[in-house]
């Protein structure tokens, strides 16, 4: 049986890159030097797995596309009465958060110049 703790579900994991999911099509011997770090894992010795593509481009599929519903979009829940319409385009989220948290024109403004002595 395995062993559930050490399980990890990729897509919730901190730091996930899809791009782990591929190994280095360019490499000719990617399988030899995958199955020669596995093998030395199995032995306990120390190993890098360096297999994995610095290319993003086989990353293709879902993410980011639309559900086909409404019912099975995101939810936006504001304490705010009215601060949003029917609808929010993705694009206009931070702007709104920013705007409701107040710091909509803080967001825009360019850093000041400090004045006073340098250390």
């Amino acid at each position: 049986a395995p062993d559930f703790a050490q399980l990890v579900e990729i897509h919730r994991k901190p730091g996930y890159d899809p791009v782990e999911l591929f190994m280095d099509p360019l490499d000719p011997y990617v399988k030899v030097k995958a199955a020669t770090a596995l093998a030395r894992k199995k032995l306990g010795m120390r190993y890098r797995m360096a297999v994995v593509p610095l290319d993003a481009s086989p990353v293709r599929g879902s993410h980011g596309r639309l559900p086909a519903s409404d019912d099975d979009g995101p939810l936006l829940i504001c304490s705010t009465p009215r601060a949003v319409g029917d609808r929010v385009a993705a694009t206009d989220v931070k702007q709104l958060l920013l705007q409701l948290a107040g710091l909509e024109s803080a967001a825009c403004e360019e850093p000041r110049p400090r004045t006073g002595t340098t250390v």
